[in-house]
């Protein structure tokens, strides 16, 4: 059986294991983001959201998920 290798992120300042070649669509899709409502910020660069399934995670990735929030 083939050992799963994991990396050590950061996901908005916290700590975070997960596998190696991850995507980025499947940690928003995993954490249950909803994806129209937030901007995701990878290693200080805003990302587009339609290449988000091309892009994977790498080793020590700083992620920022931020949620827009409606107010007046």
């Amino acid at each position: 059986m083939k050992k799963i290798k994991k990396i050590k992120i950061k996901l908005n300042g916290k700590s975070k294991m997960v596998i190696d070649n991850y995507k980025i669509q499947n940690l928003i899709k995993d954490l249950k983001i909803p994806i129209k409502k937030v901007a995701i910020e990878l290693n200080h660069e805003i990302l587009d959201k339609k290449k988000l399934d091309k892009i994977k995670i790498k080793k020590n990735d700083k992620i920022e998920i931020v949620h827009f929030i409606g107010g007046g």
